[in-house]
């Protein structure tokens, strides 16, 4: 009787362990109907107007049909700001292995698709809860940028 008492309390404890920040593994979009070359021009912009610094662009289909691969437009943008990345990485270095930030845009089926990785996915990931961190701060801004970049 015991053993199902404290299997049950087990049980219920596991239950009760928050939830991931999305429902889609941390990883937040934007869709847009523009196409693919406006999009990212219009990310660059963004990026730009927001002071964010861009580190660099990973053309994947280039990379793909280099090697007589086929992939549709697909970019990654990799950018961010020291002054919001290194309070983050001293909370816990981990965390650069997800920084600097980084934006996707690729065409699928549906048009132009823009992603990025949700800042308080990042938190529970690296388990920054205990550092005062401005994450919706962070959270908005990316949201804004890949808004801008969509229209």
């Amino acid at each position: 009787m015991r053993f199902a008492y404290y299997a049950a309390v087990a049980a219920l404890s596991i239950m009760a362990q928050p939830a991931l920040a999305s429902s889609s593994m941390g990883i937040e979009h934007v869709d847009s109907e523009s196409s693919f070359e406006q999009v990212t021009g219009q990310l660059s912009s963004a990026l730009e107007e927001k002071g964010l610094m861009l580190v660099a662009s990973i053309d994947h289909a280039k990379n793909a049909a280099n090697n007589e691969l086929s992939l549709p437009a697909t970019t990654t943008f990799i950018f961010g700001n020291p002054n919001v990345g290194t309070p983050m990485m001293q909370c816990n270095g981990s965390v650069a292995l997800d920084l600097p930030q980084k934006m996707v845009v690729r065409e699928t089926d549906d048009g132009v698709r823009i992603e990025w990785n949700d800042p308080h996915y990042l938190a529970e990931r690296h388990r920054l809860e205990e550092c005062d961190l401005p994450l919706d701060n962070v959270a908005n801004v990316l949201r804004d940028v890949a808004e801008s970049a969509a229209q």
